[in-house]
């Protein structure tokens, strides 16, 4: 076994690692950039290397700086975690070449699967089944075109390198085809550097099902399926283990496609074989075929560990340092059901735009395993993806542990920045998927019940109330209370963009009556604590003036500043600002161009992502206030348009 580990990773996957390593005696270096500099991974560890500046390219991707930091610290081996250099066999070559082990696959097996296209014909001479389409290198548009007609509509066009669902378009008949070519193999491009597509059959009502294999070089064995159907734009949001609905036969026919597709390429570590399977009418042995292999550790492999009760990343370390398979198959078996959902900094309501800010409240349910790389008072960069934590739950059958994951998504609490605790909670609620009831087009199908803003009861706005007149500290009136009872106070809170006007009475030591609207709420003291119309008050944090209530996945409230009263004038609303920080992409706007509501103004690539800026009404464009290649800050305006005395004029 290694006595000393360096960990090419940042965030929850390399906290994940040191953890492990720790339990098992391993010494752990990490890395990390300007940005990570007081990150969790850092503190965790017991050497850390400074490796450059924020952006990617500019530490967590230089792989001859993760090698020198590697041998300057005498770490004998590298754990890669997932994402950056994972999957670059390049990089995994110069580790070996520097006399250091490199714990995942052979750069020929990554190879292999490397390319989408290379990869199913490789899975077609294992006898793996693979979707019908074309995966060839005749990379003609009038060819392409052909051969879509010739496998049927609907189709999909992929990009041959990369994932995660860039360079990815559904094409529902022959006229469309020309446009998402262009477009897919656009973004394919500037994600990947290869334009290169394939065409395949689009499977009607898909599930996406996978399986995670183990192999030392010579043998694999797999460690049955996870179902991750449950995505939205081809990203995973909820996984599950095992597969609703799974029959032994089939599960018997995935998990022997998986290991053959892992021996034919001698695979050596933790991976995951991705099949498609057609939903349409159950489960059947005939009807699921291979998408591709991930060759690396999942980000949804916690559910596989819950079920099977195996460290996948001791494994890993076990295995690179010499070790053979430690389980043989029949040695791996199923105990209970297990569910993961990803937790991430997005604005639901903007359309899951992904956010950042400064963590100033975080607390994780004690009843689910979270694996995380941030605590209270970090924040979320812009740079890197914008995971707040991985939230884990198993219990003995599915509904048992699809409750624990409700339950846990209501006990969790995060201030500091907006979060898709919500829309989690709605889908752990979701009677469909409940019932088992699951395809990769549930989330898009019922979309606009999922993102239903969390009720507001009158009891939080109450408690927020108080709070801002700061009355919820020791006993007694304060905040500009006397004891001249009973007295009258007005507050002014922000909930989205509706202002609410509270009056809260002080009706004595520890007891006051909070009116909004029509609602009256009794706030009481009961025994040191807090009761609203009788129940006790759920947990609340404050940062400045924003208060978030932990009621409903989280309610934030802004107390108001009636000094300072938003007097933005209504010609904001044709200023193009951006939303979070990032890159001007592109820019399709031009000074005296007329535009109208909904035309594309620019586009702002932030962590990882474009997001197309839209003009927010008709009008002619007054200014363009920034270049392409500019880095903006969030609220940044970047385009203006006339307002309407300019337009008259």
């Amino acid at each position: 076994m290694f006595d000393r580990i360096l960990m090419a990773n940042r965030g929850e996957i390399a906290c994940r690692v040191i953890e492990t390593a720790r339990r098992m005696g391993v010494e752990t270096v990490a890395v990390y950039s300007d940005a990570d500099r007081a990150a969790r991974h850092v503190e965790m560890a017991d050497i850390a290397v400074h490796i450059g500046a924020s952006a990617p390219a500019e530490s967590y991707l230089r792989g001859e700086v993760m090698i020198e930091a590697a041998l300057a610290t005498g770490a004998q081996a590298i754990h890669p975690g997932y994402g950056f250099l994972s999957e670059n066999p390049d990089f995994v070559e110069a580790v070996e070449a520097a006399g250091l082990v490199f714990i995942g696959p052979s750069a020929e097996a990554i190879r292999a699967m490397g390319l989408k296209d290379a990869a199913k014909a490789l899975m077609e001479k294992a006898g793996v089944p693979v979707v019908p389409g074309y995966h060839g290198d005749n990379q003609d548009d009038a060819f392409l075109a052909d051969q879509a007609g010739a496998i049927g509509y609907p189709v999909l066009i992929k990009a041959v390198a990369g994932g995660g669902g860039k360079g990815m378009r559904l094409v529902e008949d022959p006229k469309g085809f020309a446009d998402a070519l262009a477009s897919a193999r656009g973004e394919a491009r500037t994600a990947f550097g290869n334009d290169a597509v394939l065409i395949e059959k689009f499977v009607q009502q898909p599930r996406h099902i996978e399986v995670q294999v183990f192999g030392d070089g010579a043998r694999a064995v797999h460690l049955f399926e996870r179902d991750c159907s449950l995505q939205r734009r081809h990203q995973k949001v909820i996984e599950e283990a095992p597969a609703p609905g799974m029959t032994e036969e089939m599960r018997a026919a995935m998990g022997q496609a998986a290991v053959r597709a892992a021996e034919a390429i001698g695979y050596k570590g933790a991976g995951t074989v991705e099949f498609i399977v057609d939903g349409s009418d159950g489960l059947r042995s005939d009807g699921f075929w291979f998408m591709e292999m991930n060759t690396r550790l999942q980000v949804e492999h916690p559910v596989t560990e819950a079920i099977t009760g195996v460290d996948l990343v001791e494994w890993q370390l076990r295995v690179a340092s010499g070790e053979a398979l430690p389980k043989r198959q029949d040695e791996l078996s199923i105990t209970g059901h297990a569910f993961e959902a990803r937790l991430y900094a997005e604005d639901v309501p903007k359309g899951f735009l992904p956010a950042t800010g400064t963590l100033t409240h975080l607390r994780f349910p004690d009843g689910a395993r979270a694996d995380t790389g941030v605590r209270a008072g970090d924040e979320i960069s812009p740079y890197y993806d914008p995971m707040i934590a991985k939230l884990i739950t198993h219990g003995p059958s599915r509904g048992v542990a699809l409750k624990q994951l409700a339950a846990a998504l209501e006990q969790c609490e995060v201030a500091g920045t907006v979060t898709n605790l919500a829309f989690l909670g709605a889908l752990a609620r979701h009677e469909g998927f409940a019932a088992g009831d699951v395809d990769t087009g549930l989330i898009a199908r019922d979309l606009e019940d999922l993102v239903v803003p969390p009720e507001v009861t009158p009891e939080a706005t109450a408690l927020a109330a108080l709070k801002a007149l700061d009355v919820l500290g020791s006993p007694g009136p304060q905040g500009g209370f006397t004891l001249w009872l009973p007295l009258r106070r007005q507050v002014a809170l922000r909930l989205d963009e509706e202002e609410i006007d509270v009056t809260v009475i002080c009706l004595g030591a520890d007891a006051y009556d909070v009116c909004a609207g029509q609602a009256r709420v009794e706030a009481r003291r009961v025994a040191g604590r807090w009761r609203l119309n009788g129940q006790e008050a759920p947990a609340l944090a404050q940062a400045g003036a924003v208060i978030t209530v932990f009621e409903n996945h989280g309610v934030r409230f802004e107390a108001v500043d009636p000094l300072a009263r938003d007097t933005q004038s209504a010609q904001a609303a044709g200023v193009i600002e951006a939303p979070m920080p990032g890159l001007v992409k592109l820019l399709s706007a031009t000074p005296g161009m007329a535009v109208a509501k909904g035309d594309r103004l620019a586009v702002l690539e932030a962590m990882k992502m474009e997001h197309s800026l839209l003009a927010a009404r008709d009008g002619v464009v007054a200014e363009v206030l920034v270049a392409e290649g500019d880095q903006v800050v969030a609220g940044a305006a970047l385009v203006r348009l006339e307002d309407e005395e300019e337009a008259a004029a």
